[in-house]
């Protein structure tokens, strides 16, 4: 017996498109990004994928883009289960600048190496900034010192690993159809610790938006390969 999940990156955001740093800011999706989150439910829809269980992050971009897919392949009545910790990595202090714009004041080798290295925080956010994510009324039941100032990506994994170990697997174990609906990079470090990559090779994984993911496991729930349809 083998299962299948279905892994998906948001559609292009706004800040996609601005080559911003996004991180926990929410923003919308672009008219393309509307449009690839279609796609992507049209392809779901010609291999005649349904599912259960929906499992996406608290920010919008992430939401609705698996609202487009729901609606997209007539599903739009499955449970969905939000989540902080499938949430994008948070960017610290460069949330909203232009990833262009930043390497003469930073250097270019520590912008790649805050974008793409598994392990670099980039420069924290300080708490008082009013664009602190604790003052937001989503991470409400989080304590104010548990809300990340910045992440890499290894701590992005770390936050994601418990509720896909505790929530997301034992209902793979049960044979539930499940679609997960997140960001680049906690889909990135998802796939690092599924497929064991090693950390030197981090820098060439990269997640495009919009482009639905098959990964299978084993009846153990060991991950067996994934390929992009």
């Amino acid at each position: 017996m083998t299962f299948k999940v279905v892994f998906l990156r948001h559609g292009e955001s706004e800040w996609n498109e601005l080559n911003n740093f996004t991180g926990w800011n929410d923003v919308n999706l672009t008219k393309n990004g509307i449009k690839e989150a279609r796609e992507a439910g049209e392809i779901l829809k010609k291999y005649n994928i349904n599912f259960d269980i929906a499992y996406t992050s608290v920010l919008k971009r992430a939401i609705f883009t698996l609202w487009k897919i729901l609606k997209k392949i007539n599903q739009s009545w499955i449970p969905v289960y939000k989540t902080w910790r499938l949430n994008e990595r948070h960017y610290g202090a460069l949330q909203g600048l232009n990833k262009d714009e930043v390497i003469p004041f930073y250097g270019k080798k520590n912008v790649i190496d805050w974008r793409r290295s598994f392990s670099v925080i980039p420069p924290k956010m300080k708490s008082l900034n009013d664009k602190f994510s604790g003052y937001d009324n989503r991470y409400s039941d989080m304590k104010k010192t548990d809300v990340p100032l910045s992440e890499s990506l290894d701590l992005t994994l770390k936050r994601v690993l418990p509720y896909w170990n505790d929530i997301i697997v034992p209902q793979i174990k049960k044979n539930k159809k499940i679609i997960i609906v997140a960001h680049g990079n906690s889909l990135r470090a998802l796939i690092k610790y599924l497929d064991k990559i090693d950390e030197k090779d981090v820098p060439d994984l990269n997640i495009p938006t919009g482009k639905p993911i098959i990964y299978k496991f084993d009846k153990y729930c060991n991950p067996i390969k994934y390929y992009f349809i």
